[in-house]
């Protein structure tokens, strides 16, 4: 199968003006989807999702580990798919499970990820408790295999697989310094972006921790940053506060109405004709 780039310049209607969108690859206004994990997804259904939106997907993630429970000829097709489509696709933070197999199932879990054609491992510690130089050790190990590196960072222990906001509150929050200190270490390594948890923040809280986002965004600036955003109320707040090129992971079933409102032609009564962006 031939590359198939899907062009923004060759959506219907193409006279009607709408937010300029850099082509990928892009380095503002990234779009990560989730993959199978809520619903199963096959070579079909994505070919369907990157047929009509492909465009504006950058990366698709695996979530919960779910490529283990798939025929490996199924999981290659879907990595390939993607590829013709110029995304690029994430293993999620599934290295949680594997670390506790111990080193040699790690060695072989980032040797099968890049010969499956995977580009990004998710390095994450949202179940666990592991040091950060031991992280960064891992992230580098990864790198040498041929794997870019996203780390996930939070403030929430306990973050991932749904679990009751009352069970996340009883085992409480990291300060959002600690989450900085983290970021930093991952920038200086040479992570190319960060993914911000939202468990703690938007997710699973009684009230959203906004301040939060804040002095992630004053220390670290937007480039680096990915959020996690998977509920239309939350990436409408982020693209309210940040505007449209703020980079963002949402659920695959939301990427029209995420893109709807990046490009200012949809939205709700808040933001509806108030997206905007300026280019000379």
């Amino acid at each position: 199968m031939g590359i198939v780039q899907s062009s923004i310049d060759e959506r219907a209607f193409g006279f009607l003006k709408v937010n300029g969108r850099p082509s990928k690859p892009r380095t503002r206004g990234v779009t990560e989807i989730r993959g199978p994990y809520y619903t199963p997804m096959g070579k079909r259904y994505l070919e369907d999702i990157l047929e009509t939106m492909g465009a504006y997907v950058d990366i698709l993630k695996f979530a919960g580990g779910s490529f283990a429970l798939m025929p490996h000829r199924v999981v290659k097709e879907l990595i390939d798919l993607c590829h013709t489509h110029h995304v690029l696709v994430s293993t999620g933070g599934f290295i949680e499970y594997v670390l506790a197999q111990g080193p040699e199932a790690v060695t072989r879990y980032l040797q099968t990820c890049k010969e499956l054609g995977f580009d990004i491992v998710e390095i994450s510690s949202g179940f666990i408790t592991v040091p950060i130089d031991d992280l960064l050790r891992l992230a580098e190990k990864a790198r040498k295999v041929g794997l870019k590196v996203k780390p996930e960072v939070g403030i929430q222990f306990g973050a991932g697989g749904a679990t009751a906001t009352a069970e996340l509150e009883a085992e409480g929050t990291r300060s959002p310094e600690w989450v900085i200190f983290q970021a930093r270490r991952y920038l200086e390594a040479g992570a190319d972006l960060l993914m911000i948890e939202s468990e703690g923040i938007t997710e699973n809280v009684r009230t959203w921790r906004t301040d939060v986002v804040v002095q992630i965004v004053n220390a670290l600036g937007l480039e680096k940053v990915m959020f996690e955003a998977a509920d239309p109320e939350v990436f409408a707040w982020y693209i309210k506060s940040y505007g449209p090129e703020v980079n963002l992971f949402v659920d695959h079933s939301q990427i029209v109405q995420l893109e709807c409102l990046r490009s200012g032609i949809w939205g709700t009564k808040s933001l509806w004709g108030r997206v905007l962006t300026y280019k000379d």
